[in-house]
């Protein structure tokens, strides 16, 4: 017999996704919902799936799982993490303005600006970036392609260009996501700077191709931006769904990502 379960479809900044209560639905196989339902013609269409639960430690409120569009599963997204403050204090599930949500990468904190009831804007502390790349990865490889190897709870790879216009993102993309250089694959971000303080940047996500933003990536390249010495701490981040202010304290050395949260519309699948 078929269930129905409801799901909440949201994007940050065009970063859209199907968002689950696992405290009143199962998903028995995340991997396979994820494949079949972000399938824009077959499914709901969406970059992925996140599962949003109970946390079992007392150091977190709720947690998250989230599952890319071709199954695998991520470590952290900003733009998940802020939807669901959004989600969790609209529908109810907390008062809190400041939740603690367990995610596989630690537990970030969202800090939630609250108007008329309504969240305008959440903001995720992602924690000091690393910038050491990890052994998994081939370093003399990557630096000879000329980026910034950024792991923000996942890795990136941001490369600099004059001319975003003129990046074939999906091939280039799709290529160093996969290049020897990252074993175990790669977000890819392409980032024209504009100013000290706007950086114009497109996406390549692994497991999800092309995106309409993506929170971690974000950080990534304002982190790298400042490394390099191209823009100061605080930055808006122009992605294709929308814009991003991303900060790098020097007070505590963690970046900080905020944005609005948009709820698209509540509905129901059958499995």
């Amino acid at each position: 017999m078929l269930e129905k379960i409801r799901f909440t479809k949201m994007h940050g900044a065009g970063n859209d996704y199907i968002y689950v209560d696992t405290t009143k639905y199962t998903i028995a196989d995340p991997v396979a919902a994820a494949i079949q339902w972000s399938k824009f013609h077959t499914g709901i269409g969406s970059d992925g799936l996140v599962l949003i639960g109970s946390s079992e430690t007392l150091d977190a409120d709720f947690s998250m799982r989230i599952f890319n569009a071709d199954g695998s599963e991520a470590m952290m997204c900003g733009n998940a993490s802020r939807c669901i403050g959004k989600y969790l204090y609209e529908r109810g599930l907390t008062r809190k303005t400041k939740i603690r949500l367990k995610t596989n990468s630690g537990v970030k904190i969202l800090l939630l600006d609250v108007q008329d009831e309504q969240v305008k804007s959440v903001t995720v502390d992602m924690g000091c970036p690393h910038t050491a790349v990890p052994s998994q990865y081939n370093p003399a490889l990557g630096d000879a392609l000329g980026g910034t190897f950024i792991s923000m709870g996942n890795p990136h790879y941001v490369l600099f260009v004059d001319d975003i216009n003129g990046i074939e993102v999906e091939k280039t993309g799709q290529e160093m996501e996969c290049h020897q250089a990252f074993p175990q694959r790669c977000n890819i971000e392409f980032a024209q700077v504009i100013a000290k303080d706007r950086i114009r940047t497109r996406v390549w996500e692994r497991g999800s191709g092309i995106t309409m933003a993506c929170g971690t990536g974000a950080c990534a390249t304002a982190v790298a931006a400042v490394l390099t010495g191209r823009a100061e701490r605080k930055t808006d981040i122009v992605m294709d769904g929308g814009t991003l202010c991303v900060e790098w304290k020097k007070e505590d050395g963690h970046v900080y990502l905020s944005g609005p949260a948009t709820i698209v519309y509540d509905g129901e699948i059958l499995v």
